[in-house]
């Protein structure tokens, strides 16, 4: 590729065992970078709690947000590597660099020039999609919107390049990129104090963890370059396929979207309070669902490419399998820990114990989307790995447009809880659409098994969330929340061991293995 030629084993499908480190060292990096995620939080919500400066701080990435979900940002390795693997294979080295340059040049250009348009209209913009603000919060969104936004540019950019450095089966840069950008964030809040250092902070670590890190490792694949041609062949078929990521609505997406339009118009510090419960909520989905996707989707493209159907869908089954449970026993334990977890992590300086009950309880109530978030990540990908963007994509904008009254209705009725438990029902009812459309169109996954495995799971996190939650005493400021996390995890964790090795099945106790081998030759290192 370019000046180098790629080992041709680094385009090829990942056996299973390095399909699991691949994944192990992604969830590891997602863990690191959310524990840091989570040091960013507790200095902001000490300093600032449930008020009007929170809420234009979440409110300020909701553009930048939007952009990056225009240009498909966030699923660039999903509409490039199925693309850019089948064409390394079929017409070599010099036509997939090409590929690359010809994406990354066009899609780069189109993402200055629409950072530049929303920009400038960033105060228009803010006050259509949160004019119940007060005039000084969104004076101070429109601010923050304005710093944040430019980050996009490296993350789309950068976005593309890690996409052909996992197709070579070269992760770091992936793995790199969220550690760099909360630090930045940390860095920033630390040094200045104020909300804006946390802004300035997102903007440097867009830049290095977006940008910078990914062309640097870049130099062991072939070398950088840039060709802007919108009217290329090679980029229609990309845009082609990217089209339905662009204008399809993804639940997993609007979700957060709808929280913030309908949080604003509910009362001072909602949008807040929805941000502070979803951080801790998305550490299992992107711990266990985002990593595994990304682990898996070149491998699937990979088999799929080869005519490798069979072996494709006995790995897409197993895959589900072993996600669904872990994110059923992450759910569980979230939910019977969600009082002392808001306690232990935001309580402090001007984020109260009401504050904390007002977090707690939305925090419940998210967990129990969490086995659909994880399970509907993962499911797409066979969609993906087939270059079928436009199915599961049709789908979800039928939801997502589908589920707005329920959104609307259940904030109405109960607050910013009836908030959480739409968005709970529509993304289970979306995950489990896409499996069984999936089933109907490729032949897998079988139902059965992953059904069987499934509701194990469910019912071993349902007991082990009961025993948890009852021995939990309400300790009072931090030694009390320590001591109910300490005794509730105690507690789970045996209950769910119990649950497993009586009502678990083998692909239930293979994904504990092997989880329990990974631990121990890490903490044998």
């Amino acid at each position: 590729m370019g000046n180098k030629k790629p080992a041709d084993d680094r385009a090829r499908p990942l056996s299973a065992r390095r399909l699991g480190m691949i994944a192990s060292l992604l969830a590891a990096s997602v863990l690191l970078s959310r524990i840091m995620g989570f040091a960013r939080e507790m200095v902001l919500a000490a300093r600032i709690g449930l008020g009007r400066s929170a809420d234009a701080y979440y409110a300020a990435f909701q553009i930048p947000d939007l952009l990056n979900y225009l240009l498909a940002g966030g699923a660039l390795a999903v509409a490039f590597t199925p693309l850019y693997l089948k064409t390394l294979r079929q017409e070599g080295d010099a036509s997939a660099h090409r590929l690359f340059q010809t994406v990354l040049g066009t899609l780069g250009m189109g993402v200055v020039l629409a950072t530049g348009i929303l920009w400038f209209y960033a105060e228009e913009l803010v006050d259509l999609q949160f004019g119940a603000f007060d005039p000084e919060t969104r004076e101070l969104t429109v601010f923050l919107t304005r710093i944040v936004l430019p980050g996009q540019i490296f993350f789309v950019a950068g976005g593309i390049v890690r996409a052909v450095l996992m197709a070579h089966g070269r992760f770091f840069a992936q793995a790199m990129a969220p550690i760099l950008y909360n630090g930045s964030i940390i860095i920033g809040g630390l040094l200045s104090q104020t909300v804006e250092g946390f802004a300035w902070g997102a903007l440097v670590g867009a830049l290095l963890g977006g940008w910078i890190f990914p062309a640097w490792d870049f130099r062991h694949v072939g070398s950088m370059g840039f060709r802007v041609a919108p009217l290329d062949p090679g980029f229609r078929v990309y845009l082609w396929g990217a089209l339905p990521l662009m204008i399809g609505l993804s639940l997993t997406t609007v979700d957060e979207w709808y929280e913030r339009f309908f949080g604003a118009r509910l009362g001072v510090g909602v949008v807040a309070a929805l941000a502070f419960a979803r951080r801790l909520m998305m550490a299992p989905v992107a711990i266990v669902g985002q990593a595994v996707a990304t682990a898996t989707l070149p491998s699937l493209s990979a088999l799929h490419a080869e005519g490798r159907e069979s072996e494709m869908n006995d790995i897409f089954l197993n895959t589900l399998r072993g996600t669904w449970v872990l994110a059923s026993l992450a759910g569980g334990i979230l939910f019977s820990l969600a009082q002392p977890l808001i306690q232990l992590a935001y309580q402090r300086g001007a984020f109260d114990a009401q504050d904390t009950a007002r977090v707690a309880i939305l925090l419940a109530w998210m967990s129990c989307a969490i086995p659909g978030w994880v399970i509907q990540q993962v499911a797409v990908r066979a969609f993906f790995a087939r270059n079928e963007m436009w199915r599961p994509m049709f789908l979800s904008t039928v939801l997502s447009v589908g589920a707005l009254p329920l959104y609307l209705e259940m904030g109405r009725e109960w607050g910013a809880e009836g908030l959480v438990i739409a968005g709970a029902v529509a993304i289970n009812v979306n995950a489990i659409l896409t499996v069984g459309w999936t089933r109907w169109r490729h032949g897998g996954p079988f139902l059965r098994p992953l059904l069987s495995t499934g509701l194990r799971g469910l019912a071993v996190a349902l007991l082990a969330s009961v025993a948890a939650y009852w021995v939990q005493i309400g300790g009072e400021g931090t030694m009390g929340a320590v001591l109910d996390i300490a005794a509730g995890s105690v507690v789970y964790g045996l209950t769910a061991l119990a649950g497993v090795w009586v009502l678990g099945d083998a692909a239930m106790r293979n994904t504990l293995s092997v989880i329990s081998r990974s631990f121990v030759r890490r903490m044998r290192r």
